[in-house]
């Protein structure tokens, strides 16, 4: 699908001030960055500007500090010295967002050379998307850049700020993202196969709903598959459940049948007498969970039942784990799931954000996908429907 906003090859980028919102939240524990994957991913972007000798200021946030000033515990200097390591490139960082000293860090950049900005929320400002802080951080920059997917979802001073004051383009990983996750609606290849995981109905409702208007199958797997079995007056047990979206669950299955759109649910599950690693465990049909028990794990049975789907499909798109594959005792769903999808040499596999990229890196089948989204919540407003305002606040495409 073509994206229809500028970006950095419709500008003119050679020497100029460039200020980039990326997505640097990334895990990072005593000083040490854990999963380079959404640096990584900035990569690109970066790399062209400094190929045309723009000067380069990256900002972004880390964690959820409380706004009140630096917290050491989520400064992004340790990303820094991280991106610098993975990129070869000149990399500095100021310990500072909208004061001084980032002016002046600003203003001693040479072409070529890469500025990291400290963490944008350690100013309550940021999230209540105050024109102030958008004046200040549009102030270091002669164009903006949105290359952060992870937070386009979000209307915050970082995200949409700058756009009010100076050109807004979009970076190549923004660019990718919202071209795929788009294109899977427009033309995908047939049969279309959608996964959809997690815990609450509530989350995906819209998701599952536009995905019966385009998918051939839809696969609902994870603590959500308990609200549909319980809405179909199955026993769950103790299992996670929503019951006041029962009757909407219902109504998913309705226009499932109408549209001709099969829609696969667990037929067996891995249940627990307690959510822990060292719970007793058993097999148990959906709909036959006794009480004292719950669901944790989709069992072989289903295993096989989604995997096959998945072996006829020229298109799989996965948001959401089947069990709680954090813990090793429930992610043999999850894993079963992944290794379908690698399997599956001939389809376009999009694994759209959040918990499922995390399931593909921990079974180490992440060089196996098509495609892996950065932005969980982003990747599921945009599979949605719904417009993202980072994207919105772009200049268009002539």
């Amino acid at each position: 699908m073509a994206f229809t906003k500028k970006t950095i090859r419709d500008i003119d980028v050679d020497g100029k001030r460039v200020l980039v919102r990326v997505d640097f939240n990334v895990p990072v524990a005593d000083g040490v960055v854990g999963d380079t994957t959404r640096i990584q991913a900035a990569l690109p972007t970066i790399s062209y500007l400094v190929e045309h000798k723009a000067r380069v200021i990256l900002m972004s946030h880390l964690g959820r500090p409380k706004g009140d000033g630096p917290e050491a515990a989520f400064s992004l200097a340790p990303v820094a010295e991280k991106l610098a390591e993975l990129s070869g490139l000149d990399v500095h960082f100021v310990d500072d967002t909208y004061g001084e000293r980032a002016a002046a860090a600003v203003a001693e950049l040479a072409p070529g050379q890469v500025l990291v900005l400290e963490n944008v929320r350690f100013d309550k400002r940021e999230k209540k998307n105050d024109p102030e802080i958008a004046r200040t951080l549009a102030s270091y920059g002669d164009v903006f850049v949105l290359d952060a997917f992870g937070t386009a979802h979000r209307a915050q001073g970082s995200v949409v700020g700058p756009a009010e004051f100076i050109p807004a383009v979009a970076g190549l990983l923004l660019e990718k993202e919202v071209s795929t996750l788009s294109g899977l609606f427009s033309n995908p290849k047939r049969p279309f196969v959608a996964i959809l995981g997690g815990s609450k109905v509530s989350d995906k409702i819209g998701v599952i709903n536009r995905l019966l208007d385009s998918a051939d199958t839809v696969i609902v797997g994870g603590g959500m598959a308990y609200t549909f079995a319980k809405a179909q007056g199955g026993q769950i047990g103790d299992s996670l459940c929503e019951d006041d979206w029962c009757d909407r669950a219902l109504e998913m299955l309705a226009k499932a049948e109408k549209n001709g759109v099969q829609f696969l649910l667990p037929i067996d599950n891995v249940v627990a007498d307690a959510f822990a690693e060292d719970a007793n465990t058993k097999l148990a049909k959906t709909g036959e969970i006794e009480s004292g028990w719950e669901g944790l794990d989709i069992g072989p049975e289903t295993e096989q039942l989604f995997a096959k789907a998945v072996a006829d499909a020229k298109t799989v798109f996965w948001n959401g784990p089947c069990g709680v594959f954090e813990m090793d005792a429930f992610a043999h769903g999850t894993k079963a799931i992944a290794e379908a999808i690698a399997a599956n040499e001939s389809c376009d596999s999009v694994i759209g954000g959040g918990d499922s990229v995390a399931a593909v890196n921990k079974f180490g089948l992440a060089d196996k996908m098509t495609f892996i989204s950065t932005g969980g919540g982003a990747s599921m407003q945009l599979v949605e429907g719904k417009p993202l305002p980072g994207v919105e606040a772009l200049n268009d495409a002539e």
